[in-house]
């Protein structure tokens, strides 16, 4: 018998007190658990947090995305959640794709799951197009694997990727590490859910640099490439086929982008 996992929201935050009540209550309403991490927010967001039937975890100061997602994962684990969703919390994620990613995932027991901004690409600044285009191109490569949309932070992640909390990576590095990691060391497959790009609004500034950030990130990709060896067969199972799409609500599992 087929058991259902028992699964949370997770989101990290840094001084989003404009958006992080919207966002929260957003998902509540679907009588889905959720876990906060703030990460020495300076603003009202931990006073808004604090407000709502949710567990808030604090940092006292700020540590970047890595530590308070691995803050998030320690805690989901700790209260016995097999599976987590996680999302940002300045409004760019809607709680109202959580459930067709959890559809993927029951369809997709052993994947994570992306939120791929497939739709509305032209929200997307082009720069960040180009640059999200070469991060999928070299983290594909290194999860041996194609993968869409691989610097979304909207993710399914099953307890076998949970696992990896202790992984030596930081701030926005660690999304790609355990990305890697869980398809090379765990095993498990990658599928993506066709979500809307939001880019215009009342968004907060980027804390993603481009330059600072896409370096970590290929430095750290290169690397994982070289560590787990076969490099060129690596690279042909990254190119055999397009990514794994599902849209349950399209009842369709599609293939390329």
């Amino acid at each position: 018998m087929n058991i259902e996992p028992r699964w949370c929201v997770l989101i990290p935050c840094l001084n989003e007190e404009a958006a992080i009540g919207g966002v929260v209550q957003s998902v509540l309403d679907l009588g889905i658990p959720v876990i906060v991490v703030d990460d020495g927010s300076d603003d009202r967001t931990p006073a808004i947090v604090g407000a709502l039937p949710v567990t808030l975890v604090r940092h006292p100061t700020r540590r970047g995305k890595g530590h308070a997602l691995r803050s998030g994962f320690r805690e989901a684990l700790r209260q016995g959640f097999d599976a987590v969703v996680t999302m940002d919390g300045d409004g760019q994620h809607l709680a109202c794709d959580v459930p067709r990613i959890a559809d993927a995932a029951k369809r997709y027991p052993r994947h994570i799951v992306i939120g791929a901004r497939l739709l509305d690409r032209q929200q997307q600044p082009m720069s960040r197009r180009r640059a999200n285009a070469v991060a999928d191109w070299g983290i594909s490569w290194a999860c041996a694997q194609p993968v869409a949309d691989t610097q979304s932070g909207q993710r399914w992640y099953p307890r076998e990727a949970l696992d990896l909390v202790d992984l030596p990576a930081e701030d926005f590095v660690f999304e790609a590490a355990i990305l890697i990691a869980a398809c090379r060391e765990k095993g498990l497959g990658v599928a993506s859910v066709p979500i809307a790009s939001r880019y215009h609004g009342d968004f907060r500034g980027s804390y993603f640099h481009p330059v600072r950030d896409v370096s970590r990130i290929t430095f750290y990709t290169v690397a994982r490439v070289f560590h787990y060896g076969h490099v060129m067969a690596s690279y042909r199972r990254s190119r055999a086929h397009g990514p794994l799409l599902f849209d349950a609500a399209a009842t369709s599992t599609l293939t390329k982008f």
